[in-house]
């Protein structure tokens, strides 16, 4: 027989802990090479995932939809591409970008307004006939096209105040009190021009429109730049747009966080009647005149430009550089269709198709990220 070997608890656990510092030490390492192998694959798929983070970024693929198109109509016709025809349509962007503006600011509220392109004309006709009035009696044509210009603007904003109200103490869906004041706005604008264009304003207003800079740039246009600057900053940087981002998510969140929600909705509304009047004033700037029929259809363009854009007509998202690229291919469209040929009438069927399979794709968005939350 062997001679047993015993050995004490207290010199087992020795040799336990010696042999297991030992294969720690052996193993030490492949260990690190193992860390050091993880931590560089987990840094390349990081920044892969940034990569393709930014590719698939919303403003990126609107863009690139955006030169895709532009490069579509060039190629169909190479005058699209000229400066000149680049500068119409800019022209023709810039009204639909003002009242994008106004229509961000509410959809993100979850609301709407249909009421803008009636505002439009309505804030064009007013400031013509303020303009030829003054002018026939003798004002100097300065303080004609001043007093024009604050009539329209006074018009606009209480076109959007009546919105406001009707919304917030009468209770009325934003839908139906826009459509109402869409509607009352358009016969207005019928009844104080007779259905007739109102002309006979001074020179220097068609002057001022139609000056051309690098024959692209108009001095409105270089305003609506501006205008667009501020109201981004205004969504995005201040509180007035934090609160409107609030509403649009959880009124009643809103309101529990010491937010004046009906205030503030009548201040967006507001807004977007404000903007419709710049729309109306570049519209009778760049033509010369007041049109009863000016704005129309411009209320689908501008809800077109917003949504397209990205802003979700659910309420609580939507970005200015969207709504602007929005814009850009949204008029992009419709003149390059005029440019090849097609005939106008097919224009709010085009813009139709855009709306429907933006707000397509807003569902699928919206469907993925509860399924992501609840998965």
């Amino acid at each position: 027989m062997r001679p047993s070997s015993t050995s004490t608890p207290a010199e087992a656990d020795g040799r336990r802990t010696r042999g297991g510092r030992q294969r720690m030490t052996q193993g030490d390492g492949p260990a690190r090479a193992g860390s050091a192998s993880t931590g560089t694959g987990r840094g390349a798929s990081a920044s892969g995932s940034q990569v393709k983070g930014v590719l698939l970024r919303q403003e990126t693929i609107l863009f690139g939809v955006l030169v895709a198109m532009v490069a579509f109509f060039t190629v169909l016709n190479p005058l699209f591409f000229s400066t000149h025809a680049l500068g119409n349509v800019l022209q023709d962007w810039a009204p639909v970008m003002l009242l994008a503006i106004g229509q961000t600011y509410v959809i993100v509220t979850a609301g709407i307004d249909l009421s803008v392109g009636s505002t439009l004309g309505l804030s064009g006709v007013s400031a013509a006939l303020t303009i030829r009035a003054l002018t026939e009696g003798g004002t100097s044509p300065a303080m004609a096209i001043t007093a024009g210009f604050v009539v329209a603007i006074a018009v606009g904003v209480t076109v959007g105040l009546v919105n406001g109200l009707l919304i917030v103490k009468a209770k009325l869906a934003p839908f139906i009190a826009t459509l109402a004041t869409m509607g009352a706005g358009a016969g207005l604008t019928l009844v104080v021009t007779r259905g007739v264009q109102i002309a006979g304003g001074p020179r220097e207003v068609i002057t001022i429109g139609n000056t051309r800079i690098l024959d692209v740039l108009t001095p409105p246009l270089i305003g609506v730049l501006l205008v667009l600057v501020i109201a981004w900053v205004a969504l995005e940087q201040t509180r007035f747009g934090r609160w409107t981002y609030a509403i649009g998510s959880n009124d009643f969140a809103a309101r529990a966080a010491g937010i004046n929600v009906s205030g503030h909705l009548v201040k967006v509304y507001m807004l977007s009647g404000f903007m419709a009047a710049l729309a109306g004033l570049f519209v009778y700037i760049r033509l010369g005149s007041g049109s009863p029929t000016s704005g129309l259809g411009f209320e689908l363009n501008a809800i077109a430009a917003a949504v397209i854009g990205g802003t979700s007509l659910f309420g609580g998202t939507g970005k200015m550089i969207g709504t602007f690229l929005g814009a850009l291919i949204t008029t992009a469209v419709l003149s390059g269709l005029i440019l090849i040929g097609v005939a106008p009438y097919w224009q709010q069927v085009v813009v139709g198709v855009l709306i429907a399979v933006a707000v397509g794709l807003q569902h699928v968005n919206v469907g993925r990220s509860r399924g992501a939350k609840h998965g």
